[in-house]
């Protein structure tokens, strides 16, 4: 079991662009990975799951990878938070 805590880089929270991104990279290991953020568990493969964590900016996360690939697999979702490349924020709608 790997586990590691990760932090909330969105002004908008986890939203549905890096929700899905999360859950892409997730379906792509064999290993499970929850999520637990404020007492809610989420099954990092599902996008309903991840979004009713409600996770705004700054939010902890617990991430558990259990799994032959698990440490690979909490390497990857940690990624996803560190980068902060989701502003959530589209392009066409900025002044």
């Amino acid at each position: 079991m790997k586990r590691s805590q990760v932090f909330v880089p969105w002004k908008e929270g986890l939203h549905l662009r890096p929700a899905t991104k999360l859950v892409r990279i997730a379906q792509t290991f064999r290993s499970t990975i929850l999520l637990n953020c404020g007492g809610k568990l989420a099954n990092a493969r599902s996008i309903v799951s991840v979004l009713l964590l409600a996770a705004s900016m700054g939010a902890a996360i617990d991430v558990e990878a259990t799994g032959e690939d698990e440490a690979n697999a909490a390497q990857a979702i940690e990624q996803i938070f560190s980068g902060g490349e989701d502003t959530g924020t589209s392009d066409h709608l900025k002044p």
